[in-house]
């Protein structure tokens, strides 16, 4: 029988909670309209979580995935076995590198002699580590807004995504706390639509004023110089600056850099990939055609296509460096990626 597991290793973000050495996450797929928490027992559930995108948010899944770890490692698996779930659940999200560069670090401690108390701490360790790097993230990104600009972003990258405040979604809330007096378009981010049902619901609740719009509305307002600056967020960062985000992100930003319209990727150093030395080495998850096909929301679901339509579902697309006027980093905003160097 597992013993209790001490106060001081609980932790609580806006979407996962870690109570008694057991991880719940919030069901993200549900949102705005039910709140529903999973408690995860062991890894198949929280890989199951992920595939399903209940949980998302590069960050947010690697801490997940650290904490699963100190979970076993409290239950009592240990050794070869614990390496069998550090293994499966670092495959679980091929393009997202903070959950191999998390689990990479763990990696070391998982032998059979180790402590619990070491593996726990080292994983408790990302949760608060996170935290710090989106508080600084706000703190960099607020030189890329101007006073009154209005912001163009997608998919989701605020609480719902880290352990923090989130990255680009982070520092708008931050410049709206500034007294910038910003407004924010927020695109509908197909096929999940995580624009229109997460980051809506987070700045309402901030107080940030914003408008949504389809996907293919963006270009009309940069058109017609509605837009001043766009603030996105990373999977994987290469070592040549080339970004992976959301599909969707490189059509922003060829429109962005035809109408002269900044273009600011917003991510942690645990976002970037040294070992990989370009966009064209980052791998792309396919996903569910049914999630093109139609949607399914806390009503239900809905089809409008034919049910056998072919469909083509990359979750992510790849941003040239060249297309990218800095990467706001926790260290630093780096207009140069070439000069990037790693440091607090």
């Amino acid at each position: 029988m597992t013993s209790a597991a001490p106060a001081e290793w609980d932790r609580q973000a806006r979407s996962l909670r870690f109570e008694n050495g057991t991880l719940s996450l919030l069901d993200q797929r549900l949102l705005p309209d039910e709140i529903l928490w999973h408690r995860c027992q062991d890894s198949a559930d929280l890989i199951e979580l992920i595939h399903a995108l209940a949980v998302r948010g590069a960050p947010l899944i690697g801490i997940a995935a650290a904490l699963m770890l100190g979970q076993l490692a409290h239950q009592g698996v240990h050794g070869e076995a614990l390496r069998t779930h550090w293994r499966v659940l670092r495959a679980a999200r091929p393009t997202a590198v903070n959950l191999m560069n998390y689990l990479d670090r763990l990696e070391p401690l998982l032998v059979a002699e180790q402590p619990v108390e070491q593996i726990m701490q080292a994983a408790l360790g990302i949760f608060d580590e996170d935290r710090a790097l989106c508080r600084r993230l706000a703190q960099r990104g607020l030189d890329c807004v101007p006073q009154g600009a209005r912001i163009l972003t997608h998919c989701n990258t605020g609480s719902l995504a880290t352990a923090g405040g989130g990255t680009a979604l982070g520092v708008i809330t931050h410049a709206q706390a500034q007294g910038r007096n910003i407004s924010v378009w927020v695109g509908e981010t197909r096929p999940l639509l995580q624009g229109g049902r997460l980051t809506t619901w987070e700045l309402s609740q901030a107080g940030v004023p914003f408008q949504l719009l389809c996907d293919s509305m963006a270009a009309g307002l940069m058109q017609a110089g509605q837009v001043d600056l766009v603030l996105v967020g990373a999977d994987r960062i290469a070592a040549n600056g080339d970004t992976a985000n959301k599909v969707g992100t490189y059509g922003l930003a060829v429109l962005a850099h035809h109408h002269g319209i900044p273009f600011h990727v917003v991510a942690p150093q645990t976002s970037i990939d040294l070992q990989c030395p370009d966009g064209a080495h980052i791998p792309i998850e396919q996903r569910d055609p049914a999630e093109v096909r139609g949607v399914r929301t806390a009503q239900g679901a809905l089809r409008w296509s034919p049910a056998d339509a072919p469909v083509h579902n990359p979750a992510f697309d790849i941003t040239p460096a060249k297309l990218i006027s800095s990467w706001v980093l926790d260290n630093g905003c780096w207009e140069d990626f070439s000069a990037y160097r790693p440091g607090s």
